[in-house]
């Protein structure tokens, strides 16, 4: 199945910009991303939140240009359900805050499905995955 070209830059660039900006955010603020994580019980907390970002950050821009695209977005896939997991678990959360974090968990998982489609049909036309394989 073959998807036009500008709809598939379209569909990588919308994915990757909610992860290259939230990086970028989390670069600018690691002490508080890293007291997030550590309010979950999560160990390393800095080392965490560095990675988190430089993930998000590198993932992101290689699902824009397409480059390795498959492996960007199964990578921010599986972390995207992780994180979902671990800090979006809505039924574990007083009664208050359940609404908002089913939100943001159910937000994820349809994410997490828009970037399995990009594993499933790769990065399409207009991108240096297209351009590697054309000149292989």
């Amino acid at each position: 199945m073959s998807v036009p070209a500008p709809l598939a830059l379209v569909a990588r660039a919308l994915l990757a910009l909610m992860f290259i900006v939230a990086g970028l955010s989390k670069f600018g603020g690691l002490a508080g991303t890293a007291g997030y994580i550590a309010s979950k019980g999560l160990p390393l907390p800095g080392v965490l939140a560095f990675l988190t970002a430089l993930l998000e950050v590198v993932a992101g821009v290689a699902i824009l240009v397409g480059y390795r695209t498959r492996l960007a977005a199964l990578a921010l896939a599986l972390f995207t359900l992780l994180a979902s997991v671990l800090f979006h678990n809505f039924w574990a959360m007083p009664a208050e805050q359940q609404m908002m974090q089913q939100l943001m968990f159910m937000k994820n998982l349809s994410i997490t499905g828009g970037l399995l489609l990009l594993v499933a049909l790769g990065a399409g036309g207009w991108s240096l995955d297209a351009r590697r394989k054309a000149g292989a």
